[in-house]
């Protein structure tokens, strides 16, 4: 249960990183509705992540959780804001999914 609460806080981490990247894109209201999601997803990430901690090494549970949210942001960069993709940022992407599934595989 533990490792779900840590993937969905990652996910979580993913929305507060696109919801910041949108709130710097707009301007007055929609800035406004977009920093709202921002401190929504900010809170429910760090409050799964610490539910995730009470069973989880907090090390191995921090790594994975950047980890998650890391992957995810760039994804979403690519996908959303059209940022560039290149060879050396897939093959980086990768080796961070490699890590934390290795990660996931050492913890016990």
């Amino acid at each position: 249960m533990a490792w779900i609460l840590l993937i969905i806080a990652g996910l979580f981490e993913t929305g507060f990183a696109t919801c910041l990247g949108k709130a710097n894109q707009s301007t007055g209201t929609t800035a406004t509705w977009w920093l709202i999601g921002f401190f929504i997803c900010l809170t429910t990430s760090m409050i799964l992540l610490y539910k995730a901690t009470q069973t989880l090494p907090i090390g191995t549970a921090y790594a994975v959780w950047t980890g998650i949210g890391a992957v995810g942001t760039v994804l979403v960069g690519i996908i959303v804001f059209k940022e560039p993709t290149d060879l050396w940022r897939i093959v980086f992407l990768i080796g961070l999914i490699g890590c934390i599934i290795g990660l996931k595989a050492v913890s016990h």
